[in-house]
């Protein structure tokens, strides 16, 4: 029976949500490629070496940056290790629980690390102590706050501020090969910055930035991000699919959004 309440509720919704479309509108009062308000918070809130505390919307994350020393993988001794994860906090959607990483949030943790590695965002060859023997581990941990829609933009966002804003310290092998922790800091060497932006479609409407309500009835998902010189460098199809002219047109609105969303956020590092 509760199955059943959601589809007729989810059926209701979409008819309700295309008949405002009709009216050049969206639900929440936008314009179907208009993006909700980006806000940042300035200050620390944890113990890592370089945070965000992102808005988009009414949707909450934080990303902390922490680092350790390590082997690299034998295939890439001369790069540092890069591991992302998401935790879906319970008091940020009752359909959240404890436990062990869900699907959801493997997704998340991949779209974002895959819009990264993609775009080369990290000099990885410069966190390198020692070659194939010692070099940094970046973990990219990602909370979500509060689920009100769109968290892979959201999340990479605010990893691309928390990146910015991280200072490494510095760390040297001794003579005896024990690890030696300088008193000085040198800033994560970011050279290039990608913005993701998620786009759903819904009947025949191609709509940016979507609320959790316009996600929950979408027909199709995608995801894709955009680098320093408005290059695709990941794209992740989430559901359903998008024509070619789709998926032209969402790239286009995109590298318009880039520098505006790019340069909301340097302000605040």
């Amino acid at each position: 029976m509760s199955e059943e309440r959601d589809e007729i509720g989810s059926v209701l919704l979409k008819e309700y949500v295309l008949e405002v479309l009709q009216s050049g509108k969206r639900i929440d009062g936008r314009d179907p490629l208009e993006m909700r308000e980006i806000s940042v918070e300035r200050g620390t809130f944890t113990k890592s070496y370089g945070e965000a505390w992102l808005s988009l919307g009414r949707t909450k994350v934080l990303v902390g940056i922490s680092l350790d020393v390590g082997e690299p993988f034998p295939d890439t001794p001369n790069k540092c290790v890069f591991v992302s994860n998401v935790e879906l906090l319970p008091l940020a959607s009752p359909n959240f629980e404890p436990g062990p990483p869900e699907e959801y949030s493997i997704e998340l943790a991949r779209v974002v690390d895959r819009a990264f590695r993609s775009a080369n965002a990290i000099d990885f060859e410069k966190l390198v102590i020692e070659p194939g023997k010692l070099v940094y581990t970046i973990f990219l941990d990602m909370y979500v706050l509060d689920h009100k829609g769109n968290l892979a933009d959201a999340l990479t966002l605010a990893s691309l501020v928390a990146l910015m804003r991280t200072r490494v310290p510095r760390i040297e092998l001794g003579p005896e090969g024990n690890v030696v922790v300088k008193e000085e800091f040198f800033p994560m060497p970011v050279i290039n910055k990608p913005v993701s932006f998620t786009f759903v479609k819904i009947g025949n409407y191609l709509l940016l930035d979507p609320s959790l309500e316009e996600e929950t009835i979408a027909d199709s998902i995608i995801t894709l991000a955009v680098d320093d010189q408005g290059r695709i460098c990941s794209i992740q199809l989430r559901k359903g699919y998008f024509t070619d002219d789709e998926i032209k047109k969402a790239y286009e609105i995109a590298r318009e959004r880039m520098e505006e969303v790019r340069s909301k956020l340097e302000e605040v590092i």
